[in-house]
């Protein structure tokens, strides 16, 4: 039987030059507002959080002192 990654949630290492899949799946949330990130469309992420983000605008909102 074939599994599927459709659906599945990834779970990621994050490094300077892209990301090492831990556990297979189609795509991971976004640290900040939630939102399902295509593992195609990951762009943005923080390697010392180690988390993904959804564009540049909510990355630099995550760096932001609170």
């Amino acid at each position: 039987m074939l599994m599927s990654n459709r659906n599945k949630l990834a779970k990621l290492y994050y490094t300077a030059n892209g990301f090492r899949m831990l556990a297979s799946g189609d795509h991971v949330l976004c640290a900040v507002t939630g939102e399902r990130i295509a593992l195609e469309d990951l762009r943005y992420w923080s390697v010392l959080r180690q988390e993904p983000y959804a564009n540049a605008q909510v990355s630099t909102q995550a760096l932001m002192p609170k």
